[in-house]
């Protein structure tokens, strides 16, 4: 295993390397990738590998994204720190805690309870304490806190769900990848005084949305 002076050597490489080279520009989303420790959200044995410029296994058929798609999707979200973020797929919490220094407050929704509890742990460990969490469809949203400034999907749907729009603040901003199950693109939904504007990123590769507005399982 590295030591700790090496994560941190490796997180600056990542930050330089793969963040501010490919345009990432915002200084706040910067700082909180800088200072997440993305090596504690993997398996041990993948840790070496955890700043490299690829999404990693975190089980369940589940990955954590590469670190350059978490901050493509951070810096899209325009986050200013006053917001209430809603996360569906929380995967290993790693983008969840990344979110948590951007914004109020972060509720984060995942359908795999090993994972959930798995990313409750890293949560208490990091102090997270404005992240609020729940095993469920995530294609439903979490109603009873809605409406949200702003919603992140971290897997690949067929198309917006219908709930998450609706839990969606006006004004407000929602990123998801939408498309098959083999492609998608990465499109940011912003809801201006009641009128909904679509704009594409980049093409992507998520795993896949499962739920009743999504992927069946």
């Amino acid at each position: 295993m590295l030591s700790l002076s090496s994560f941190t050597i490796n997180r600056e490489r990542m930050i330089q390397e793969q963040l501010l080279s490919r345009g990432i520009e915002d200084a706040r989303v910067l700082d909180a990738m800088q200072h997440t420790p993305r090596h504690i959200f993997v398996e041990d044995a993948l840790q070496e590998q955890a700043y490299g410029d690829f999404p990693l296994p975190i089980g369940c058929g589940q990955t954590i994204s590469q670190p350059y798609i978490v901050a493509l999707m951070t810096e899209a979200l325009a986050l200013e720190g006053h917001e209430k973020v809603l996360e569906i797929g929380t995967g290993s919490g790693y983008q969840a805690v990344v979110l948590s220094q951007l914004c109020a407050r972060v509720y984060t929704v995942e359908r795999v309870e090993l994972l959930m509890n798995r990313a409750r742990r890293i949560f208490d460990r990091l102090r997270c304490h404005n992240i609020c969490s729940r095993l469920d469809d995530g294609t439903m949203g979490w109603p009873a806190e809605a409406p949200f400034d702003r919603i992140i999907v971290t897997a690949a749907g067929p198309r917006v769900p219908e709930p998450l729009l609706a839990q969606l603040a006006d004004p407000g901003r929602l990123i998801i990848p939408v498309g098959d199950r083999y492609e998608q693109m990465l499109q940011v939904v912003e809801l201006i005084e009641g009128e909904l504007l679509v704009h594409d990123i980049t093409p992507v590769r998520f795993v896949d949305l499962i739920g009743e507005h999504g992927w069946a399982g």
